[in-house]
């Protein structure tokens, strides 16, 4: 995967709005319509361009709950590990999940209703699953900024 100082400007461009047409996207970048679109199929296709979002606001959909998990399994091998990314994957309730380093094995923001569906969610996820050791709930008090975008580093110049 490799990008050109217009496939940078492009990026900056549509990760602050992916929303804008070709035409307007070319003239901020300094492309024909034509020659936008071709470029960012190729992003898309190349998987720098992994997938075009919304934010959505959790509390305007009835989601107000909000909580970052920290897990940590039973033990770290590759058959566990595999299986609850899997897990993650399919689970409506978890947002974002993260395989890191550290205190934790994994970190996922999670979105509910209510506590009390918090609490169900808990039982089914966690503790009827044999693989995790244990678990600690953040509640999010307040979303400070929710975003996907990457500082963008034209490379260097030929």
């Amino acid at each position: 995967m490799s990008y050109d100082r217009i496939d940078a400007r492009i990026l900056e461009i549509v990760q602050k709005n992916n929303r804008l047409t070709s035409e307007v996207i070319g003239e901020m970048a300094g492309l024909s319509p034509t020659a936008c679109q071709r470029r960012l199929k190729r992003l898309r296709s190349e998987g720098i361009i992994e997938a075009d979002v919304s934010i959505v606001s959790a509390r305007a959909v009835g989601r107000p709950i909000q909580m970052l998990v920290l897990v940590n399994l039973e033990r770290e091998r590759s058959d566990i590990i595999d299986r609850f990314k899997k897990a993650i994957k399919t689970s409506d309730e978890v947002v974002n999940g993260f395989y890191v380093t550290g205190d934790a094995d994994f970190v996922l923001y999670i979105t509910a209703r209510t506590m009390e569906d918090y609490e169900q969610f808990t039982r089914r996820f966690f503790y009827e699953n044999p693989d995790i050791k244990g678990f600690k709930t953040m509640v999010i008090m307040d979303r400070v900024k929710a975003g996907f975008a990457i500082p963008i580093e034209p490379p260097p110049s030929d």
